[in-house]
């Protein structure tokens, strides 16, 4: 930025009509230099003011600017190839020669575009190189890479590049005495945080950004660690997946699965991390709990039906065959909460069950539904949804009317009284009146929380870590939970729009659930 005025004491800023900025010259009336990174393509546009001694401003100018897309990869191997290839092909950069300890054809990530990766079996041959740099160290790059550990008892590098006799990067897993945390070394600093676990995968991106002289660390998506300042080794060596240079050998060597390993020549924005990481959820079920036939109301794509128990049927909607402000006559048929009908439960034995488990609630899980409670001051808890274990539910939604909350339990251990995780939404009981409440539990077990949404909407009193999920065998429950070696809180009211994932929904994806369709995952 530059003034012909020669007595500008500082310049006012603003990109894209964001916070004003101030910048001062070195000299009176002299220019100024400011760095921008953009964090998202599209136009942008920069206004600068001029400000001189007596305080008078300049007229504003503006400057547009179109922001492209970030480059591609300048090296990424899917390592996707077919089973017994001794080469992993590249869809940037050369191929990468594989050691006789990898194996191709290893199950991807759920919900991410690699059909299949390549497993390490943590031996000296267990490696895969170019023989050539994939970055430049001495510049801004990002490395990236889903890694699956098959143990975490010992230190252990997914990706890396050598430096002479050692590594100017490694990212990777570490052990300490706190427990294993996934790591970014370079230059002689080491990031770490997220907690790796056996057997799970993980998404991991680390982070030299030249113009700040900083690294990062990101796991699923999200940083952790402490961004600190580095200064990485300049000598370019070759890119090396499951080991890492150390005293002119190799060691660290991966034990688990690698897939989808990218590196980039830029900075990747924290958008495009969370896409990097962001694994597309599966639909399990869909019940839209319109009809039903011999008490079975069908699953939209033709899985298993939700068996209706006593107490439990379906409302139809008014079929316009009379309309009551015409005919006196004609009875008045109340609307469905969504569609053409809904389940009504009596409160007493009504429900309705998949007979079998529809979510692993040990893995990531998503379930929502439309619900409306028929009395306005409930005498005791309801349960809406919920999914046992051998001895007690592994999550169970429920309406308290002691506090005049939805709540979302979780037990930490498949017993009976175990510690439970629970999160509240407050709302009032509805007394039979409205379209009801759009709820939706959510588990992430790549971050280990859990949501409860009502509405569309969550908040912190609705969020909470949960360390790690169990695994449950027991059927999904429309209006009941575990109740010692039987069942109750059977719920009074309407529900609809039940709908079960894999995976974890997006904060933006849960608010087209319950209107009769579903997410796009765009």
């Amino acid at each position: 930025m530059d003034s012909p005025s020669d007595d500008v004491t500082q310049y006012v800023y603003s990109f894209m009509g964001g916070p004003q900025l101030t910048a001062r010259p070195d000299e009176l009336g002299g220019p100024i230099t400011i760095r921008h990174l953009p964090l998202k393509s599209g136009p942008d546009y920069l206004s600068v003011r001029a400000i001189d001694r007596a305080g008078r401003s300049s007229t504003t100018t503006t400057y547009w600017i179109r922001i492209k897309s970030g480059r591609a990869p300048v090296a990424h191997w899917t390592l996707a190839d077919p089973a017994g290839s001794t080469t992993a092909a590249a869809e940037a950069g050369p191929a990468a020669d594989a050691g006789s300890g990898v194996t191709f054809g290893t199950t991807a990530p759920r919900g991410t575009s690699p059909a299949s990766v390549a497993s390490l079996d943590g031996s000296s041959h267990a490696f895969l190189t170019p023989h050539a740099p994939a970055v430049d160290t001495a510049k801004t790059f990002a490395v990236s890479a889903w890694a699956r550990p098959a143990r975490t008892d010992r230190n252990m590098t997914v990706a890396g590049q050598d430096a002479g006799a050692h590594a100017a990067f490694a990212l990777g897993l570490r052990t300490r005495h706190e427990g294993p945390q996934w790591s970014f070394t370079i230059g002689g600093t080491r990031i770490t945080g997220g907690a790796p676990e056996t057997g799970e995968w993980a998404h991991l991106l680390g982070l030299y950004d030249k113009e700040t002289g900083k690294a990062r660390l990101y796991v699923n998506g999200d940083e952790v660690g402490t961004p600190t300042e580095a200064t990485p080794d300049r000598t370019a060596g070759a890119f090396q997946i499951g080991r890492s240079r150390k005293g002119g050998g190799y060691g660290d060597r991966w034990h688990g699965a690698v897939g989808d390993v990218r590196a980039y020549d830029r900075v990747v924005v924290p958008t495009e991390v969370t896409e990097l990481a962001y694994r597309k959820p599966t639909l399990l079920g869909h019940w839209s709990l319109e009809t039903a036939t011999d008490d079975a109301s069908p699953e939209q794509n033709g899985k298993a039906p939700l068996t209706l128990g006593t107490g439990a049927s379906i409302h139809r909607g008014p079929d316009g065959s009379c309309l009551p402000d015409l005919d006196p006559d004609c009875p008045v048929v109340p609307y469905p909460l969504v569609g053409d009908g809904h389940l009504q439960l009596d409160g007493a034995t009504g429900h309705a069950t998949t007979g079998s488990a529809v979510v692993d609630t040990s893995d990531s899980f998503t379930v929502g539904v439309v619900v409306r409670l028929a009395d306005a001051e409930p005498a005791a808890p309801m349960t809406v949804l919920s999914q046992a274990g051998e001895h007690t539910d592994a999550f169970k939604v429920r309406y308290d009317p002691a506090i005049h909350a939805w709540q979302l339990l979780m037990p930490l251990k498949d017993e009976a009284g175990a510690p439970e995780v629970v999160v509240s939404q407050i709302e009032s009981a509805d007394g039979g009146e409205g379209q009801g409440h759009r709820l939706a539990v959510v588990y992430d077990d790549a971050t280990d929380r859990i949501k409860l949404y009502l509405d569309g909407y969550t908040n912190a009193d609705a969020t909470a870590t949960l360390p790690k999920g169990w695994h449950s065998s027991g059927a999904l429950q429309i209006g009941r939970a575990k109740a010692g070696d039987g069942w109750g809180e059977y719920l009074h009211g309407d529900v609809d729009e039940v709908q079960a994932y894999a995976g974890a929904l997006r904060d933006r994806d849960i608010a087209f659930l319950g209107w009769g369709g579903g997410p796009c995952f765009c």
